[in-house]
C-alpha cells in the first residue's frame, strides 16, 4: 500500500510540475536571456567608450604638456634675444599641437587649439622676420595653453 501511495504521489507531483511548466511559456525565458545579453552589450560598449575617452584625454594632456615645455623654452630664447632658436622651438610646439589635434573630433577644444596654433604661427612669423615679440603676448599664449590643460 505504501508503494502505491508513493507512486501516486510521484505521478501527482509530476503532473503538477508539468502543469506549472506548461502555464509558463518558453518564450519568457528566451526573452529574459535576450534582455540580459542586450544589457551586457550596452555595459561593455559604455566601458569601451569610457576607456577610449580616458586614453584620448591622456594623449591630449601629454601633447599639451610637451608643447608647453617647448613653448617655455621658446620664451627663454625670446628673453635671451635668440629669435632663430625661439622660432625653431615654436615650430616644434606647432607640430606637437597639430599632431595632437590631427585625429581628434571637431569640438570646442579642437577649435581652441586651432586658434592657439594660428596665434603661435603669427608669433613664429614675427620672430622669423626678426621683429621683437612683446613678452605680454607670450604670457597670454602660455595662459591659453594652461587653460587647455585645465580642461
Amino acid at each position: 500500500m505504501a508503494k502505491f501511495l508513493t507512486v501516486l504521489l510521484l505521478l501527482g507531483g509530476a503532473f503538477g510540475a508539468g502543469y506549472y511548466v506548461g502555464q509558463r511559456p518558453v518564450g519568457t525565458l528566451q526573452q529574459s536571456v535576450s534582455d540580459l545579453q542586450q544589457s551586457l552589450k550596452e555595459v561593455s560598449k559604455n566601458v569601451v567608450d569610457t576607456t577610449l575617452g580616458i586614453e584620448r584625454d591622456l594623449r591630449r594632456r601629454q601633447g599639451l604638456v610637451e608643447a608647453k615645455s617647448r613653448f617655455i623654452q621658446a620664451k627663454v630664447h625670446v628673453i635671451d634675444r635668440n629669435h632663430n632658436e625661439a622660432a625653431k622651438e615654436l615650430t616644434r610646439v606647432i607640430e606637437a599641437l597639430e599632431a595632437m589635434t590631427k585625429g581628434a573630433k571637431a569640438d570646442d577644444t579642437a577649435a581652441a587649439l586651432h586658434h592657439l596654433v594660428d596665434s603661435l604661427r603669427d608669433v613664429q612669423l614675427e620672430l622669423t622676420t626678426g621683429k621683437q615679440v612683446p613678452f605680454k603676448k607670450m604670457e597670454e599664449l602660455q595662459q591659453r595653453m594652461d587653460q587647455q590643460l585645465n580642461k
